[in-house]
């Protein structure tokens, strides 16, 4: 694709531009610092894989025919474009349905600031340049299809103060975020949906659940070309395991893989379900059947429709039955969702809802890079959230109707876990925003 012909006016600001950096202005001690604050920032939120990772910085002009990259980088330098709409839109030709393109650009609070460095030779002169806020860069985006998956503001101190700006930077930064010098946006291309019908996958992870497992079998739609479902038995003290051995035989004509866990908790049933599955779009049905079966389809249209990349179910939506949700645990829902929301840099309205949607090849990735996190959620929930704001994948709450428990009684024991919930988000505050 070659790049549309820019304005005459453009094109002179352009070439300003080019005249400037073309003398190699020296950069400063201040400068280098903020340099290097800036890539600790940038190694946090593109992870690397075996298979290395790309990046291009590239403006009005760019044209790469037949290249496309996995991340694209705009750093410092979208306030120097001349048409930053053109830009966005060029850069289009370079990215395929995975790429990411991040950007950072000073916060206009700092502006007085920056100014006044200048003045004092602690920042080499720039040419002239726009000031974009978050709101603008949103816009921007948008109008050249672009989707903006989250912004983030990072750094209160930007150069060297005797170590003490990585203190500043890690622990002050996140709790004053308006007053921060810089935000990062990061993007994907709008989503297309997929041209091919996709396969599915359902784990069920069952412990004590044995009246509900052929309700399971009976209620889950067919999704895609085919959908299997997946029960992963674990630890039960009634013949949870006997009724899934007796379903299945039952049931010939159904794709029903059965195993019994090797560990303990939900997330390890989640994990073995899914080392079995053979389908390309991976589904969570908790076996209390609390989040109906037929609801599912909503989250594999909004997978295999490309409308998001992690599809997470919501129960604080519509209105539930009158025994579905505690009143505590209500509480402690809306207050966990303020908190993801806020983690996470995405709106996550319900972080415990069990239903949790996502390609295969998107959890594969989140495998990969689960080292960062270690293995620390017996429930998976969270190892599956994190993973995907680590990745930069999309999330979207999808509302579901909560209606109550008909067999059996939870597994949940609101204290304890309630207690370990809350240990596992300051460890992930520790791991994705005081870093």
């Amino acid at each position: 694709m070659n790049p549309a012909k820019l304005s005459t006016v453009a094109e002179q600001h352009l070439e300003k531009v080019r005249e400037h950096f073309d003398r190699r202005p020296k950069l400063t001690n201040a400068a280098k610092s903020y340099r290097r604050i800036l890539a600790h920032y940038y190694n946090l939120m593109i992870p690397s894989f075996p298979t290395g990772e790309f990046y291009v910085e590239a403006g009005e002009t760019v044209d790469l025919p037949g290249k496309s990259f996995d991340y694209i980088v705009i750093s410092e330098t979208t306030n120097l474009a001349a048409d930053v709409q053109q830009m966005f839109q060029n850069l289009r030709s370079v990215a395929h349905a995975d790429t990411r393109l991040v950007i950072n650009c000073y916060s206009s609070l700092w502006r007085p600031l920056i100014w006044l460095a200048t003045r004092l030779g602690l920042r080499s002169k720039q040419p002239e340049s726009s000031w974009l806020a978050p709101d603008d860069v949103f816009a921007l985006l948008h109008l050249s299809d672009w989707e903006l998956i989250r912004t983030e503001r990072r750094i209160i101190c930007p150069i060297a103060l005797f170590g003490l700006e990585n203190l500043l930077n890690r622990l002050v930064a996140p709790l004053v975020a308006p007053l921060c010098f810089c935000f990062f946006s990061i993007a994907r291309p709008r989503g297309k949906p997929y041209s091919a019908r996709k396969t599915v996958s359902v784990v069920v992870p069952a412990r004590n659940e044995s009246g509900n497992i052929e309700a399971a079998v009976k209620r889950t739609p067919e999704m895609g070309q085919w959908t299997e479902l997946i029960f992963a038995e674990g630890n039960s003290k009634d013949d949870t395991w006997e009724e899934i051995q007796r379903v299945k035989v039952a049931y010939p004509n159904q794709r029903i893989k059965i195993l019994q866990q090797s560990g303990k908790g939900k997330g390890n049933a989640v994990r073995e379900g899914f080392a079995v599955a053979e389908g390309e779009i991976l589904m969570i049905l908790d076996a209390d059947l609390t989040m109906p079966p037929e609801e599912l389809p909503k989250f594999y249209e909004a997978i295999a429709g490309n409308r998001c990349e992690f599809a997470n179910g919501s129960r604080l939506v519509y209105p539930m039955d009158k025994q579905a949700m505690r009143f505590l645990n209500l509480c402690a829902n809306k207050t966990f969702s303020i908190f993801f929301t806020w983690l996470l840099g995405q709106p996550v309205k319900d972080t415990l809802c069990g239903t949790k949607v996502l390609t295969k090849e998107n959890y594969q990735r989140i495998v990969a890079n689960r080292s960062y996190f270690g293995d620390f959620d017996p429930f998976g929930d969270f190892d599956l959230l994190f993973g995907a704001s680590k990745l930069n994948l999309k999330i979207l709450d999808v509302p579901i109707r909560y209606k109550e428990r008909v067999y059996g009684q939870t597994n949940i024991q609101r204290w304890k876990h309630g207690w370990l919930l809350f240990e596992m988000m300051v460890f992930a505050a520790l791991k994705l925003k005081f870093v």
